[in-house]
């Protein structure tokens, strides 16, 4: 594994990690009118916070580009995870929680199953699938898994809408990561013109403005801990698929191999949960109120 590209990924994680709650520290305050509505962002583009957030936000995606176009998908994607950690640190320092039983356990399963994986795996690079039903097939799924979610979270609004927020912002992430891979790619072999022709940083534009809509709302609506954990598990595992499925990746298929990162995977994931419902996790403002709010109108 590159030292620059763990570099690379692991400061756009710390980035996106403090990028998320300050995101959620000004979101909390957004009227629950512009719940999943574009107006959401043009509220929460007048709170500084939240601008600070978003720029974080900006420099994490821009560095893990950057780690995208050196490295694989399967490799950069759970390093990217960890901004969790960073998340938490930032909230412990805002909440003053110590970690505890719960925060050491997550922490040893988040970085202990994203070492494991990619020991495991042994990512390496091959030559990406030529045909476009394979992409869009992949693609297809993701998007229409996270469309489902979503209509399913309009239902439910303040009780599990969140976290199936989360889910489907994750998954679009995770596919606009791979595209962002693509589209590096076409910059690297032809330039702009090569780029701009292509579809796929157009992709990448209306997947992270939807994504970031999806994300806002869930923040809005619910403490970071039922957004954070499932927008950060669903992100790395949508990126494997797609890195797998179609961008070429090659993860050894030995069965203790496999054994390895089928546990590695299940780490994170679980370490993730443990980590996002840890107390120092900001717990938003006047939640409880808005659901009163919502259930009197």
């Amino acid at each position: 594994m590159s030292v620059l590209v763990l570099i690379l990924a692991v400061s756009a994680a710390c980035c996106l990690g403090f990028g998320f709650v300050l995101q959620q520290n000004a979101a909390s305050h957004a009227p629950l009118s512009d719940f999943l509505s574009p107006r959401l962002l043009l509220d929460l583009i007048r709170v500084p916070r939240w601008l600070g957030g978003i720029g974080l936000m900006v420099c994490g995606m821009v560095l893990g580009a950057i780690a995208l176009g050196k490295g694989e998908v399967s490799l950069v994607e759970p390093l990217l995870a960890t901004n969790l950690l960073f998340a938490l640190a930032l909230s412990r320092h805002q909440t003053k929680q110590p970690l505890g039983r719960q925060g050491w356990a997550g922490l040893a399963l988040l970085a202990g199953g994203v070492s494991a994986f990619i020991v495991a795996g042994q990512p390496q690079g091959g030559d990406a699938v030529a045909s476009p039903l394979r992409h869009w097939l992949i693609i297809g799924i993701m998007v229409g898994l996270a469309l489902l979610l979503t209509t399913y979270a309009k239902r439910s609004r303040l009780s599990g809408g969140p976290v199936l927020l989360s889910l489907a912002a994750g998954l679009l992430y995770g596919v606009q990561d791979a595209l962002t891979r693509v589209s590096g790619q076409r910059f690297g072999a032809g330039g702009w013109s090569e780029l701009l022709t292509g579809w796929q940083p157009y992709g990448v534009l209306v997947l992270g403005v939807t994504g970031l809509v999806l994300v806002q709302s869930a923040f809005e609506t619910a403490p970071l801990r039922m957004s954070l954990p499932a927008l950060t598990a669903a992100q790395p595992l949508a990126g494997i698929v797609c890195g797998v499925g179609f961008l070429g990746d090659q993860l050894r298929t030995d069965a203790a191999a496999l054994a390895w990162q089928a546990a590695g995977l299940a780490g994170v994931v679980v370490g993730i949960v443990l980590l996002g419902m840890h107390p120092a996790m900001p717990a938003g403002t006047a939640v409880a109120e808005r659901s009163r709010d919502l259930q009197s109108h």
